[in-house]
């Protein structure tokens, strides 16, 4: 399930609040829906590994899109604003 959550993160990184909040409820209840985990300790450990995982797609995905702007704007001069 690593993969997927990166995958999530990196797809949904745009938005990253909105991604790492349907993990942080996402991830547990389906955990809990499918009998894998019980209402417990170990739920929030793997809340927070879910978290984590997703963390490490948005940061990619937010990294990609940095360097993209970044280079796309390189040749431009930079824009300063006038006085009226």
């Amino acid at each position: 399930m690593i993969p997927t959550l990166i995958l999530f993160g990196l797809v949904f990184g745009r938005w990253w609040r909105s991604a790492l909040a349907v993990t942080a409820i996402g991830w547990p209840a389906l955990l809990v829906a499918t009998s894998t985990l019980g209402v417990e300790p170990r739920l929030l450990i793997a809340t927070g590994f879910a978290l984590l995982n997703t963390g490490v797609g948005v940061l990619i995905h937010q990294g990609v899109w940095w360097l993209f702007r970044n280079l796309r704007n390189q040749g431009r001069a930079p824009v300063t604003p006038t006085r009226d």
